[in-house]
């Protein structure tokens, strides 16, 4: 299994930083065009927990998969949990925190996550899955700072 975290500080209010992150509807605006991401149906405007989410992905050389992830937890404005039930990963249980800071909000994301294929997995993992997650991640960043700005 392998883990990734990453953190982000927003100057923006927590009501602010929540609505946004809550809305399923907000995901394309942090998710790189080059993983061909397309929301599936028209997911409700705030989450609850046994929301399921469909999207159809296409990271790794333009070929789509379809994707479904479950929200599993929701404190309000504290966390939520999305964990993959349908996709390309073994696991995917992805922690999205949030913290009132001086200023803004801490953005704190947790993600572990399994691939299939047994050592086929562990092969392309580092050639393919961890550079097309930072990749992802690194323009999840930015599209955060467009959206919410920068501490």
């Amino acid at each position: 299994m392998y883990k990734v975290v990453t953190e982000q500080k927003v100057p923006k209010s927590l009501d602010e930083v929540w609505d946004f992150f809550s809305n399923p509807q907000n995901l394309s605006q942090v998710t790189p065009e080059g993983v061909g991401f397309k929301m599936l149906g028209n997911p409700e405007p705030a989450m609850y927990v046994g929301m399921v989410i469909r999207y159809q992905i296409a990271p790794i050389l333009g070929i789509p998969l379809d994707w479904a992830t479950e929200i599993t937890h929701i404190e309000h404005k504290k966390y939520f949990v999305d964990h993959q039930i349908i996709g390309p990963y073994k696991i995917w249980h992805h922690q999205h925190h949030f913290e009132e800071i001086a200023g803004g909000v801490l953005i704190r994301d947790i993600v572990h996550y399994a691939l299939p294929l047994g050592p086929l997995g562990k092969l392309v993992h580092p050639l393919l899955v961890k550079p097309k997650l930072d990749e992802i991640f690194g323009f999840r960043e930015a599209g955060v700072k467009k959206v919410l700005g920068a501490m």
